[in-house]
């Protein structure tokens, strides 16, 4: 193990970022939605389950779309009834419409979310549907959620720019932000789905936001698509925003996104957290564990920098 400086690593937060930071793993889901090889059920479990031992409380598990839409997902329902419950762990489902929700509840799902975009046109790609009829269909989800008290989250893709019709507006996505919450959502994530964003788009956004809402029910959603997703989390993070959803590995892309690579991948996430000594609750050490399965069961790399420089040189010290 080499002995690595830390810097800040372990020590306090620097000043005007937030102590603590919630990281929702995506990867069982948005992570493995565009992967080819269908994973088989056992070894999905067995990556989740170590997933949740390095310490999150969040964790995206499946999707109850039609099976026949994304393959990779078509076991949700198993998977959602073979989980093992822990204390504090959290699992969520993508829920598209009532009927979706349905099978969630018969699944014994607590925690749901529904998506749409703040793109006319990516959203009539990815779901068939205008925005307005996209909120039209999961109403009834989160009334139903509500009714049921399940936790329901929310996601709008393409906030920053869409592949289709370029930069999208902060007040056009502002707008679809407000609405989820309106209707139910207790958070909202925040996408730049084609990883085109910078720091002053964020900006731009987030200063709107605040004006309208409380910005610690909002999450953002990162894409590295150009190498400038860990540039958006500092400059969240000076912003107050304390809730990122990542994927182990760096898993990911959209099949409606042409161009978008992966998610922004947790290892690279959690190092930079840890070295700015934001807490996460984190182990970042199982954390390459976890990802370790899935890689083999993928075979192939993963590209997440953290993750394979861990793998070389092994960890720092201070996050062995």
């Amino acid at each position: 193990m080499p002995s690595w400086s830390g810097g800040r690593r372990g020590g306090e937060a620097m000043t005007g970022i937030p102590g603590r930071v919630r990281i929702v793993e995506v990867g069982p889901r948005d992570g493995l939605q565009n992967e080819r090889e269908v994973l088989p059920t056992e070894a999905k479990l067995a990556w989740i389950a170590k997933i949740a031992d390095a310490g999150f409380t969040e964790i995206e598990t499946g999707s109850f779309v039609r099976p026949e839409a994304v393959p990779q997902l078509a076991d949700s329902e198993e998977i959602f009834r073979m989980l093992a419950p822990r204390a504090g762990v959290r699992y969520t489902a993508l829920v598209p419409n009532m009927r979706g929700m349905e099978r969630a509840l018969l699944c014994g799902v607590r925690s749901i979310a529904v998506f749409t975009a703040a793109s006319e046109t990516f959203n009539r790609k990815n779901t068939n549907a205008s925005i307005a009829q996209s909120f039209e269909r999961f109403a009834p989800v989160l009334e139903r959620a509500r009714a049921e008290g399940v936790r329901a989250r929310g996601y709008v893709s393409t906030a920053f720019y869409c592949p289709y019709e370029g930069r999208v507006t902060a007040e056009r996505a502002v707008e679809v932000i407000v609405r989820l919450m309106d209707m139910g959502c207790e958070e909202v994530s925040v996408g730049d789905t084609i990883g085109m964003a910078v720091p002053s788009d964020l900006a731009s956004l987030l200063s709107r936001l605040g004006d309208r809402l409380d910005l610690s029910r909002i999450a953002l959603h990162f894409h590295d698509t150009r190498g400038t997703a860990l540039a958006n989390v500092y400059a969240a993070l000076l912003a107050g925003i304390a809730v990122f959803d990542s994927s182990a590995g760096g898993l990911g892309g959209c099949p409606y996104a042409p161009g978008a690579t992966g998610n922004l991948a947790t290892e690279d996430l959690v190092y930079l957290l840890h070295g700015l000594g934001v807490e996460t609750g984190v182990n970042l050490g199982r954390l390459v564990e976890a990802t370790r399965v899935v890689e083999e069961a993928l075979g192939r790399p993963l590209p997440s920098k953290a993750y394979q420089a861990i793998r070389l040189a092994g960890l720092p010290r201070a996050e062995a």
